[in-house]
């Protein structure tokens, strides 16, 4: 049997597993192990071990609790309920204002979280009950949330390019300044969007009724701007220091979490239940990650061995006379479609052995490409049937939002991100501009 027809057996058995509900890491691995002693022994069944010990060996991977940690510590402190406050007083007189806050207040959480789910549990849970009281519409609003809390992964600190970084071997620094541009893009359009479109519908987005506004003094409203020095703060410690090379990586996460605990303690938050809560969903979170990487390492290992990647590349670029940017725009097609049925995690622990190595070998930037696989698995968080946050949303939802309200709200931001997705792909230099500009110096 080929090498060739070997490799597509594997893809294929995964693929076919995947669909008896085991987990994901369980599944790739088991693949690996199973195909490496088949094919090269018993002696081949250390892969799984030597992948543990890289895994363990990987000391930037002391990042990933750091800033789980982080994220999680600002929403069970409720530290992002100040923020959605002050934005909730200054944009609401603004029709759409308090979805224009909202999607500012997701932007401000998306910088000091890097998840996609604490951004959603903050808007589900603040924004979206304040929001449907004052008569914003449903539909509307619970795309905005939806739409505002996948930049968490675009963003810096993003948990998912610092997972894209380990597996690709890019620096975490790098991915990190690639996806400020393109993510501010992007809540630039959101926002665009909710401003003409509650210029357009007025009934969509009301302003806050001018008796409630005048309840609120001059002098409340400069203080409520104090909520947003906080996060600030954290965000410019954790980031200012690393791009300036004070602290390494690693180092900026430990700031970054040691002062999301010193923020909690100045509001008198730091409770036992607000420790207990953190570090539980921290782990949880944490180890979740690990075993997924590891699996992946150990299938990425059997398919360097077969060359797999060479074969692929052979059957587009000869077999089928595709240009290198016909192939890139193949891979997106499929990440997409990937997208409607698995999370983030699991279509890069499934591809990245293939089109990661494939994109360098065809001359593209990895840096660069790990922004477009980034935007890409914020669209696979919204697309029906099975995007990740409509699950969320529907469990953290008043009983008047029903499925099909959440499944026509992302539409459009489904819409938005695929033009951001056009234009980075048009013109890197949006992405690769400030990585270079950085870390020339």
């Amino acid at each position: 049997m080929s090498y060739d027809l070997i490799a597509l057996m594997m893809f294929s058995t995964m693929m076919l597993l995947m669909l008896t509900g085991q987990r994901i890491f369980a599944v790739i691995g088991f693949v690996g192990v199973a195909a490496a002693m088949m094919l090269w022994g018993d002696g081949s069944s250390n892969m799984a071990f030597s992948s543990a010990m890289k895994l363990m060996k990987w000391y930037p991977m002391l990042t990933l609790p750091m800033f789980v940690f982080m994220g999680y510590m600002l929403a069970e402190s409720r530290i992002a309920d100040d923020l959605y406050r002050m934005f909730h007083v200054w944009m609401g007189p603004v029709r759409g204002g308090l979805a224009v806050g909202t999607m500012l207040m997701m932007v401000i959480i998306s910088a000091i979280n890097g998840l996609s789910v604490a951004g959603l549990a903050v808007g589900a849970t603040i924004a979206l009950p304040a929001l449907l009281s004052r008569g914003y519409d449903k539909v509307m609003v619970t795309g905005v949330i939806q739409g505002g809390s996948t930049l968490g992964i675009l963003l810096p600190p993003s948990v998912v390019l610092v997972l894209y970084g380990m597996i690709a071997r890019q620096p975490v620094g790098n991915l990190w300044m690639a996806g400020v541009f393109p993510g501010l893009l992007m809540a630039t359009l959101f926002i665009l969007y909710i401003v003409i479109r509650c210029w357009w519908q007025p009934s969509l987005g009301p302003p806050l009724p001018k008796e409630e506004r005048d309840q609120i003094t001059w002098s409340e409203k400069f203080s409520l701007l104090r909520a947003g020095i906080l996060p600030l703060v954290i965000f410019f410690s954790m980031t200012g220091l690393f791009l300036t090379g004070v602290t390494s990586l690693v180092e900026s996460s430990a700031v970054g979490a040691l002062s999301s605990v010193l923020a909690a303690a100045l509001r008198g938050r730091l409770t036992w239940k607000v420790m207990h809560d953190t570090t539980r969903k921290t782990l949880g979170i944490s180890a979740m990650f690990m075993w997924i990487i590891m699996a992946a390492l150990c299938f990425g290992a059997v398919f360097d061995g077969l060359g797999a990647v060479k074969s692929i590349e052979r059957f587009f670029l000869a077999d089928l006379g595709l240009t290198p940017w016909q192939v890139l725009i193949l891979m997106q097609v499929t990440f997409l479609v990937l997208g409607m049925f698995l999370d983030d995690t699991a279509m890069l622990v499934i591809v990245a052995p293939l089109f990661i190595p494939l994109a360098g070998s065809l001359g593209f930037d990895l840096v660069w490409y790990g922004v477009l696989y980034t935007i890409t698995c914020q669209i696979a968080y919204l697309t029906p049937p099975f995007g990740y946050n409509l699950f969320l949303m529907r469990a953290m939802a008043p009983p008047e939002i029903t499925l099909p309200d959440i499944y026509r709200s992302v539409f459009p931001f489904v819409g938005i991100m695929l033009v951001t997705l056009v234009i980075i792909g048009v013109f890197p230099e949006i992405a690769t501009w400030l990585p270079n500009y950085v870390y020339s110096k």
